[in-house]
C-alpha cells in the first residue's frame, strides 16, 4: 500500500474514531446520570413512603375503651395494648369521649405509623412508633382568636336564624340559655325578630368547625322589645348575665323541669278526673308529656331531702330550696342524685317514666311555698340578685365596653353573608 494511501486511510480513520470514542463517554455519562437519578428515584420513593401516612378516622362510639375500639379500627390487640400503655405518661386513653374523633395513620406498606386522638379543639394526642416502641405527645391544634359580632333575623326559629347566618346551632343554645328566663324559644319568637351578640370565636388551621368562647353581649328583640345582655359575674365570682342597668337575667327557678320542651297533659287543679283510680281529686301539679328516658332537671339550686320510690308518686326526687321553696319529681324510670345531695340550678337529678300509679311515661312536677303547693304556670319567678353596690363601678366599665361593640364599633361582622338590618336601622 503506498504511502498516500495509508495517509489517506489514516484521515479518514481518525474522525471515525474520535466519533466512537466520544460516543462511548457520552454512553457512560448517560448511564452513570441514568444510575444516579434511579438512586435518587429510589431514595425520594423511600422518603415518600416513609413520609406518607393514609388516616382513617371514626368518631368514638359510647361506651367503647380504647382496648376495644383500636383494633374495630384494624390495630392488632398486641400493639392496641402497646399504645394504650405509651400514651399513659401523657393522656390516659381509657378517658377517651364518645363523639371524639380518633384517626389511624398508615403507611404504604399498611404498617402502623400514628394513632391520633382529638383531646379536645385546642389539643391532639400524637402517638407515634419509634425504634421499635411508640411515643407519645399532646400538640396544640394551630388557631386563630378574634372577638366577633354575629346578627341575624329570624323567620321562623332562632336555630335556623342562627345556622342562616352561617354559625353552629351551639349559638342558638347559648342565646336561649341567656334569656330563656324571659323567652320561651319554642313559642315566643316571631317572624322579623333579630338577634346580635359579640363573641370570641377561635378558627383552625386543619378545617375543623371553629369553637366559641365567651359571649361578651347579647341582644334579642322580640315582636319589637329588646331583652339585652352584658356577662359579668355574680357577688362569688361566678360567670352570670345581666340587663344593662344591672339587673339579674336569672331567676331563682327555671320555667320548666324538662331539659326539652314537652306538651303539658294535665294541668294544677283543684279538681281533676283521675284516668286510672276513676274518682275526682286535686292534682296539685303539672303532668308534662315526655318519653320514657327524657332527662329531668332541677329548677334551681338546693338540697335533695328524698329521693327513692314512695308509693303512687313511684320513683320520687324531692329538693328543698331557698325562701321555703320545694320541687318534686315524679314517676321517674331512674333517679340520678342521693339524698342530702346538693344539686344546682339545671342539673340533671333524674329520667322520665312510668313508676307508681301512672298509665303512661310522663313528669308529674310539683312546686310548694312554704309548706302550700303552687300553680307552677302562674307562680311570679323570684329573680336573682342584682349586681351588688361593691362590683357596680365594675360593672358600669364591662357594660360601657360590651355594648357599643355589640353596636357594632369596634368589631367586625363573623361572616361575609348580609347581616339582617340592626333593629336601631329598620
Amino acid at each position: 500500500m503506498s504511502r498516500t494511501l495509508k495517509i489517506t486511510l489514516i484521515l479518514v480513520m481518525i474522525p471515525s474514531v474520535t466519533l466512537i470514542g466520544f460516543s462511548f463517554h457520552r454512553r457512560l455519562a448517560i448511564e452513570r446520570e441514568l444510575s444516579e437519578q434511579a438512586a435518587l428515584a429510589r431514595e425520594e420513593a423511600r422518603a415518600i413512603s416513609a413520609a406518607f401516612m393514609h388516616f382513617t378516622e371514626q368518631a368514638v362510639p359510647i361506651g367503647r375503651t380504647a382496648g376495644e375500639f383500636l383494633p374495630q379500627m384494624g390495630v392488632a390487640p398486641a400493639v392496641a395494648q402497646a399504645v394504650i400503655q405509651a400514651s399513659r405518661p401523657v393522656y390516659d386513653l381509657a378517658r377517651l369521649r364518645a363523639g371524639n374523633h380518633l384517626s389511624i395513620g398508615t403507611g404504604l406498606d399498611g404498617a402502623l405509623r400514628a394513632v391520633r386522638y382529638q383531646i379536645d379543639p385546642d389539643r391532639m394526642l400524637w402517638i407515634t412508633p419509634q425504634g421499635g416502641e411508640f411515643q407519645a405527645e399532646i400538640k396544640s391544634v394551630p388557631s386563630t382568636a378574634e372577638t366577633v359580632r354575629v346578627e341575624g333575623e329570624v323567620r321562623d326559629s332562632l336555630f335556623n336564624a342562627v345556622t342562616d347566618a352561617g354559625e353552629r346551632a351551639e349559638l342558638a343554645i347559648r342565646l336561649a340559655d341567656i334569656f330563656g328566663w324571659d323567652l320561651d324559644f319554642y313559642t315566643d319568637p316571631r317572624p322579623g325578630d333579630t338577634f346580635r351578640v359579640v363573641i370570641e370565636k377561635r378558627t383552625y388551621t386543619n378545617g375543623q368547625p371553629p369553637t366559641y368562647g365567651r359571649l361578651l353581649a347579647a341582644e334579642y328583640r322580640n315582636a319589637g322589645h329588646p331583652y339585652q345582655a352584658v356577662l359579668f359575674h355574680d357577688p362569688a365570682g361566678k360567670e352570670a348575665y345581666y340587663a344593662p342597668d344591672g339587673k339579674s337575667l336569672q331567676k331563682a327557678f327555671l320555667r320548666s323541669p324538662l331539659k326539652f320542651a314537652a306538651p303539658i297533659t294535665s294541668r294544677f287543679t283543684r279538681n281533676r278526673f283521675h284516668p286510672i283510680l276513676k274518682v275526682h281529686r286535686a292534682h296539685l301539679g303539672i303532668d308534662y308529656g315526655a318519653p320514657m328516658g327524657a332527662p329531668v332537671q332541677s329548677i334551681g339550686d338546693g338540697r335533695v331531702v328524698f329521693a327513692g320510690y314512695k308509693g303512687q308518686s313511684g320513683n320520687l326526687v324531692h329538693i328543698r330550696h331557698s325562701n321555703g321553696f320545694e320541687t318534686m319529681y315524679m314517676h321517674l324510670s331512674k333517679i340520678l342524685v342521693r339524698n342530702g345531695a346538693h344539686v344546682s340550678q339545671g342539673e340533671r337529678i333524674g329520667l322520665v317514666g312510668k313508676t307508681g300509679l301512672a298509665t303512661g311515661p310522663h313528669l308529674d312536677f310539683r312546686i310548694r311555698q312554704n309548706g302550700e303547693y303552687r300553680n307552677f304556670e302562674a307562680l311570679r319567678m323570684p329573680p336573682a340578685e342584682p349586681v351588688i353596690r361593691r362590683d357596680w363601678a365594675e360593672f358600669v366599665a364591662v357594660r360601657d365596653r360590651a355594648m357599643p361593640l355589640l353596636a357594632g364599633e369596634g368589631v367586625q361582622v363573623a361572616n361575609a353573608a348580609p347581616a339582617a338590618p340592626s333593629a336601631g336601622n329598620r
